[in-house]
């Protein structure tokens, strides 16, 4: 006897793929909700219900001949992925983290492609799928279909209005207080908002030419009565939180080699963004986290150019992502592209190559600049791959990027050992610095965003800052200046000290550096500089 094949009408289908995405791919949807909601079933019911209605309607447009099995493949194989990594990780897919993953690279993205990720996407995504495919779908004649679709899908707007007008004294204000700690997580809904939000912005902004910004800029008498060989080495960091630097408070040493280098340590500081994508343009940018936007980013010349303005030599070199559009007018080194086998592998190397690097540059540098490195500090998951054997002091480590199979200890150790090889990074650029006795150097370390280690059930980084935790937003901020370049710029080292306290944030970063560097212009803001209030106004020769 032959096998036939079961089929089923496109509307039945429409109805069947909303109730098993609705149902089956959003756990931290629920559990969200739910806990809302947890005192008022009914109003639980209710909008749910009409969520279910407006997915319903949204699959029905699509159920056209030829249209409907792929698209709808297409949305459970992407609300599959989704909701492995928002249940893992807590992760938000609004349009910030669709750019993230858009903008990440091969080695970076392979970390998060895991045996038990596979497995999900066969059992969630893929066997659904092929269900979808297997069944064979009936459809009305054209005209009869457009007719019945549209009286359906309006029908269905009707009832879903009138479900949640029921109730409007409860739903207005959730949604105006606590929907983006709930909604936001409605899979796979809010990704495809953020890829379309995110695709209109791409398309907005792709003709964009930055404007000149500081072209006045200029090098002040300190520099000019100096040396005249002026560098400041600025380490741009990855995933470093604040709460994990013993320099900052934190109960574990993680900072010995730093904390015998007579660095001073900012301990109230926090970042822009909570994804690097967001963050390090914003850092270098003049418009503050307020008013930032990537489109006012690109339409406008950055830190990096203003600094190339004064006469300064300024390089990128990139041991990460990408320089994010930072570094777009200025010569940028990827170390990963030559690899020494000892620090390399599978794409990505450690952050020694850069000290390496340095070393090397060192040798014959002069004059006045400003190295900028970006290094790979803490990136997660795979954080056990982030130092060498011999910095794994805190142990048992978590040796997987299945973040939930380890213990919170284990995960803890893992992540405390790559700040401890930051430490290293960190002190060996002091070291090479303190060697050309004949310049006047300072380093500069900053963040750009913190990490989740389990805390509240999120991992990893990159949630909406409005409702992100102080895990991903409380950044390091470390600097260190040779004797020379102290005396010259007149800064009051115990000064810095006493203030190190102070709120600070990526928007100080600016003009700070500027202020560092001795460089005249008009859109200097003394006011942001986190170093103007120690600096004597006897050889400050920086002109607001």
């Amino acid at each position: 006897m032959r096998f036939r094949r079961p089929v089923i009408s496109s509307t039945a289908l429409s109805v069947l793929v909303a109730v098993y995405i609705l149902l089956l791919t959003n756990a931290t949807y629920w559990s969200r909700i739910s806990a809302r909601f947890a005192d008022e079933p009914l109003n639980l019911v209710l909008l749910n219900a009409a969520v279910l209605l407006v997915y319903v309607v949204f699959l029905t447009i699509f159920s056209a001949p030829y249209v409907i099995s792929p698209m709808f493949i297409m949305l459970v194989l992407i609300a599959a992925a989704v909701s492995y990594y928002t249940d893992r990780f807590g992760a938000v897919m609004d349009r910030d983290m669709i750019q993230n993953i858009v903008q990440t690279t091969l080695p970076e993205s392979s970390n998060l492609i895991t045996g038990q990720m596979v497995l999900h996407m066969l059992l969630s995504g893929v066997l659904p799928s092929l269900l979808i495919a297997w069944v064979g779908i009936r459809h009305r004649p054209f005209w009869q279909k457009v007719k019945v679709n549209t009286a359906v899908c309006l029908g269905l707007v009707a009832i879903a209005a009138l479900l949640i007008g029921s109730n409007l004294r409860a739903f207005i204000p959730f949604w105006q207080h606590d929907r983006h700690e709930t909604m936001a997580y409605l899979n796979p809904a809010m990704a495809l908002v953020g890829a379309v939000d995110y695709a209109q912005r791409q398309l907005r902004d792709l003709n964009i030419v930055a404007q000149p910004y500081g072209r006045d800029a200029r090098l002040g008498s300190r520099v000019a009565q100096g040396s005249g060989k002026r560098l400041l080495v600025l380490v741009v960091g990855e995933t470093a939180r604040a709460q994990n630097f013993s320099l900052t408070g934190y109960g574990r040493d993680t900072n010995p080699m730093l904390a015998a280098r007579d660095v001073i340590a900012f301990t109230n500081v926090t970042s822009c963004a909570t994804a690097t994508a967001i963050s390090m343009p914003c850092m270098f940018s003049h418009l503050g986290r307020d008013n930032y936007s990537r489109r006012a980013f690109l339409g406008s010349e950055n830190l990096a150019d203003v600094l190339r303005h004064a006469g300064l030599k300024v390089e990128w070199w990139e041991n990460n992502t990408g320089p994010k559009n930072v570094a777009d007018r200025i010569p940028v080194e990827m170390v990963a592209n030559t690899p020494n086998p000892a620090l390399c592998a599978g794409g990505e190397c450690l952050d020694q190559v850069l000290i390496d690097r340095l070393r090397e540059r060192l040798v014959t540098y002069d004059g006045n600049g400003v190295l900028i490195l970006h290094v790979m500090g803490s990136h997660g998951p795979a954080y056990f791959r982030r130092y060498p054997p011999e910095f794994e002091r805190f142990k048992p480590v978590c040796r997987t990027s299945e973040l939930n199979e380890c213990s919170s200890q284990e995960l803890l150790n893992a992540y405390d050992n790559t700040i401890l090889y930051t430490d290293y990074i960190l002190a060996s650029v002091i070291d090479l610095l303190k060697q050309r006795d004949d310049l006047e150097t300072a380093m500069y370390y900053m963040s750009d965003h913190g990490e989740s280690l389990g805390e509240k059930g999120l991992y990893l980084h990159g949630a909406p800052y409005m409702f992100a935790p102080e895990e991903q937003k409380r950044i390091p901020f470390i600097a260190w200046f040779s004797d020379s370049f102290a005396r010259r710029d007149g800064l009051d080292v115990a000064c810095l000290r006493a203030r190190a306290g102070e709120e600070l944030s990526h928007d100080n970063m600016f003009d700070t550096v500027l202020g560092l560097m001795d460089v005249q212009t008009d859109i200097y803001n003394p006011a942001l500089d986190a170093f103007a209030a120690c600096r004597s106004p006897a050889t400050s020769s920086v002109t607001p």
